[in-house]
């Protein structure tokens, strides 16, 4: 079967700190691949809206997916899925990923007959069964396939993540990905879930506190396959387990791999295990990216993030000593009036560390979509992407907005600014001579991003696609949050090369 697979086009953030190559969207194709389909992969993150038409004209799809991991994404995926719809009327088009999986129903619903399936959990064992369906005429029986009947059996969870493989090679303009400096920049995964369940996420929500890991050799063959010189860990805490940090860094020396790495953890865990993220940083290891959240106690117990302000302060005093470089994230909560704005900012130009800032947001499959108190603002979709406030503010929103950027412009200033460009100099010049733009871009473009009229305005824009309401869930049992659980279907389909796979997450921690 043809497959054409669609990753929708970049969020506003995107737009300056980084822009990563869609790696579930690959690993999606490897499964495609490996059941015999033939597929084509286009990421309007990186190529304009005109290629997903012509791609279309020219390959005639049968079966068109679209990833959607961020909620700002559904409706222009709504829109192209229409528009698929009118140029191959008989095309098969189904929506999948991590944020429309809690908002299955709904979305098709919304599509108005544009949109013929949405597939919740994870799509790689799913895609093989969902395209032998579609072939076959009834797609309803499909593990954690929803269609307008109602959902099919619940989503199959993969057993181990060493494959499939990413199809990186269908990728074009690889040489759009970077982060930061790291330019270009692949990803990897060597593990996936996350054992915390702070309030204001949906990692373990979507994978019922599931953690798995990929095995050293696949691993460090992954690493291996990759061409380009910088790697993103794309692992929601890197290095929860040190030993087995340990032996993909056995593995990594034995092949000789050298690569420059930026990873995302926890402080706990880099001062439980520093020696691990010592010896990557010897590997290349040179950034890391740190979700302190609040730089008080009373924040920090708000976010469930099982930790103390003394322990953030602690694990950036360790990464220092280790030469790597880190990326603070502080959650803007709407509720800030001009002297916590003050006080934030006062903080973020006391610490030689990048400090990123997000906008508190309830998103579905959060605990806080269930119980946040406060009335939502708006149900605009692509407001909810963590730089626009939907609950209401403390003061003025347009006032909010205005401290918002200059809190963001302060920063960007200390970060981003010329003084940055002349130190940065060497690596400007190194990227440069290869070709690679994207961190001498990022270096300009604040101010024509991150505008105060800029994300008023985008609150008067004509809604046809909203959020459905929240609903208050009992959350004393969690579970009800989970779209993977461990009462799941079972996959025991054979894969490729005959093994055969049952849904047991490999572990389950909890902190």
């Amino acid at each position: 079967m043809r497959l054409l697979l669609v990753h929708p086009s970049a969020l506003m953030y995107s737009e300056i700190f980084l822009r990563l190559e869609p790696l579930g969207l690959e690993r999606v194709a490897g499964a495609a691949l490996e059941a015999g389909h033939e597929v084509r992969v286009v990421d309007l993150q990186v190529l304009p809206v005109a290629r997903l038409r012509d791609e279309v004209r020219s390959f005639r799809p049968e079966a068109v997916g679209f990833s959607l991991n961020y909620l700002a994404n559904i409706p222009e995926a709504i829109d192209l899925a229409g528009k698929v719809k009118r140029e191959v009327p008989g095309c098969f088009v189904f929506f999948g990923g991590h944020s429309v999986s809690f908002v299955a129903e709904e979305v098709l619903e919304q599509s108005a007959g544009a949109v013929d399936a949405v597939v919740r959990g994870e799509g790689e064992p799913a895609v093989a069964p969902l395209l032998e369906a579609v072939r076959d005429g009834d797609v309803d029986g499909v593990p954690g396939i929803v269609t307008a009947a109602g959902r099919g059996p619940a989503p199959l969870m993969l057993h181990g993540i060493d494959t499939p493989l990413p199809a990186r090679d269908l990728m074009r303009n690889r040489r759009r990905y970077f982060i930061g400096e790291l330019d270009p920049c692949a990803s990897v995964e060597f593990t996936r879930g996350c054992p915390w369940d702070c309030s204001f996420c949906s990692a373990w929500t979507f994978y019922g506190r599931s953690y798995r890991k990929a095995s050293p050799e696949a691993a460090a063959e992954d690493l291996a396959r990759i061409r380009e010189p910088n790697v993103f860990i794309v692992d929601d805490v890197a290095f929860i387990r040190p030993e087995h940090g340990n032996a993909i860094a056995d593995e990594v020396e034995r092949r000789g791999i050298r690569k420059q790495y930026y990873l995302e953890t926890r402080s706990d865990v880099l001062l439980r295990h520093p020696e691990v993220f010592e010896r990557w940083a010897r590997l290349g290891l040179r950034y890391m990216f740190l979700g302190m959240e609040a730089i008080d106690a009373e924040g920090l117990d708000l976010y469930r993030k099982r930790i103390s302000p003394d322990e953030n302060i602690r694990a950036l005093e360790a990464a220092r000593r280790m030469g790597i470089q880190v990326a603070i994230n502080l959650i803007v909560d709407p509720a800030w009036d001009e002297e916590r704005f003050r006080v934030v900012r006062e903080f973020a130009l006391s610490v030689p560390e990048i400090v990123h800032f997000t906008v508190m947001t309830p998103y579905p499959g959060t605990e806080i979509w269930h119980t946040e108190s406060r009335r939502l603002t708006t149900r605009d979709y692509r407001l909810f992407d963590i730089q626009h406030a939907v609950v209401p503010t403390t003061l003025p929103l347009e006032r909010f907005y205005e401290e918002l950027v200059r809190t963001q412009a302060v920063i960007n200033r200390k970060h981003l600014g010329l003084r940055t460009a002349f130190g940065a100099a060497r690596v400007l010049g190194r990227n440069l001579l290869r070709g690679q733009t994207n961190f001498a871009r990022m270096l300009w473009k604040f101010n024509q991003v991150y505008n105060p009229r800029r994300q008023l305005a985008d609150h008067a824009r004509p809604v046809r696609h909203e959020l459905p309401l929240p609903q208050r869930l009992d959350v004393g049992d969690r579970r009800l949050l989970y779209v993977h659980t461990r009462g799941g279907a079972k996959d025991t389909r054979k894969d490729a090369c005959g093994d055969t796979r049952k849904d047991t997450p490999a572990h389950r921690t909890a902190d």
